[in-house]
């Protein structure tokens, strides 16, 4: 399934949050599927460093940007994803809607700065 230089795999991320599992409601027609991953442990998180939470975050991201796009713009993408604040993160872990629309950005971003062709991201 691909979606505007997104890809998906077959399954989708499971929903986190403080108050529990969300009702599961298909996905809209089209919508890209990323690979589940557990949650964070947000006490982990908390009693890191500043660079270790980064590097949690990212470690994360990357293995959901990897489901989306092309092997070669995995790391650039995940390090654009990262310049986002901490809590942004934190949303696009817990938001497979809000994930695909800001891997769309950077694809979009690096587009229009002539980074990547047209075609580069059309497809995994």
């Amino acid at each position: 399934m691909q979606v505007e230089g997104v890809t998906a795999s077959n399954t989708s991320v499971p929903p986190r949050g403080r108050h529990g599992p969300k009702p599961s409601a298909p996905p809209p027609p089209n919508t890209p599927i990323v690979e589940p991953t557990a949650p964070i442990d947000l006490a982990e998180l908390e009693a890191a460093g500043p660079k270790q939470r980064k590097q949690i975050l990212g470690e994360r991201l990357y293995s959901l940007v990897e489901g989306l796009v092309k092997p070669k713009l995995v790391g650039k993408i995940t390090g654009m994803l990262l310049e986002m604040d901490n809590s942004d993160l934190l949303i696009l872990l817990d938001s497979q809607e809000s994930l695909i629309a800001k891997v769309k950005e950077a694809i979009d971003v690096l587009k229009a700065h002539n980074l990547i062709p047209n075609d580069e991201a059309a497809e995994k």
